[in-house]
């Protein structure tokens, strides 16, 4: 999963002359939160986000009447403001880079820039969730599996080939550590077959299966006990 794939391509962007009140106006218009800054050439020089232009004009604690507020936003440019150090990425690396640059730097979004520093896109914190609730295949219908683990090598291959055994197609996978319970693997998959049997099916070539919740085509959740173990 790359930054391409999910960030916002050809973003809004302002040069450093426009006033703090057009930016606010162009981010409450679009709904977003953050505004690029760049020159003449599309070169990122800058960023001005809601959160700053609050924190820099005091509109929260100010004395200011509204109309002596609006003034002053109308009067300061955002190069007054904005922030000039930013952190950027790229386009063509993942997404979880990106998440532990945000995560590193205590920040929300990141604007993708190209090899000139050109900004192509921007990625932020919800794109990050909406990708990990891609990934894990959420609100695609089929049946999640959740299985005890005890992390070697080749675990997985003999359960892969049970669902594929049994014309079920593997949407999605992915592997935990917790401290409590060890090491979980997630499978969310889907076919002809049902949960029920499948689940007898693993239960009894030995797999600790501990969680089955199945998503409808109607966006539906239900939630289906392990079966025992057939002697």
């Amino acid at each position: 999963m790359y930054v391409k794939d999910h960030m916002t391509p050809n973003p809004y962007t302002i040069t450093k002359d426009v006033v703090i009140s057009k930016a606010v106006e162009i981010m409450r218009k679009n709904h977003f939160h953050r505004l690029p800054i760049v020159d003449e050439q599309g070169k990122l020089i800058g960023l001005v986000t809601g959160g700053l232009v609050e924190e820099q004009s005091g509109a929260n604690s100010t004395s200011l009447s509204i109309y002596e507020l609006n003034y002053l936003l109308s009067k300061t440019k955002v190069a007054d403001i904005m922030i000039k150090d930013v952190k950027t990425i790229s386009q063509d690396v993942f997404v979880e880079v990106a998440a532990q640059t945000m995560l590193d730097n205590e920040i929300s979004c990141l604007p993708v820039v190209d090899e000139d520093n050109k900004v192509i896109g921007i990625i932020t914190d919800k794109d990050i969730f909406q990708a990990f609730v891609e990934l894990l295949g959420l609100k695609k219908q089929g049946t999640r599996f959740i299985f005890g683990a005890t992390d070697t090598p080749g675990e997985f291959a003999p359960m892969a080939k049970l669902f594929g055994d049994n014309n079920a197609n593997l949407d999605s996978l992915a592997v935990y550590h917790t401290k409590d319970r060890g090491a979980e693997i997630v499978v969310k998959a889907s076919g002809a077959i049902s949960v029920e049997d499948m689940a007898q099916i693993l239960v009894d070539a030995g797999f600790d299966l501990r969680s089955i919740v199945q998503t409808t085509k109607f966006g539906t959740v239900k939630n289906f006990e392990v079966p025992q173990k057939r002697s």
